[in-house]
């Protein structure tokens, strides 16, 4: 199973933004991303965050016509 963690490289070393316990020998992927790509992606997230919080399982369910 894959596990997405958010990390940062402070110069000298690559840095876990949260704890994690990775096993000895770990295969690591690092995607390195452009601040760009960074902001957008953060966004994202927030952004999904609210919208889940406001239209939450208990929300009553909106047709097309009551959005119109």
């Amino acid at each position: 199973m894959a596990t997405a963690l958010k990390a940062h490289f402070d110069g000298e070393k690559i840095l876990l933004d949260e704890p994690f316990d990775l096993p000895m020998r770990a295969t690591l992927l690092v995607t390195v991303l452009t601040s760009d790509e960074w902001e957008r992606d953060e966004l994202t997230e927030i952004a999904k965050r609210s919208l889940a919080r406001a239209y939450g399982n208990t929300e009553p369910g909106y047709s097309l016509y009551d959005l119109l």
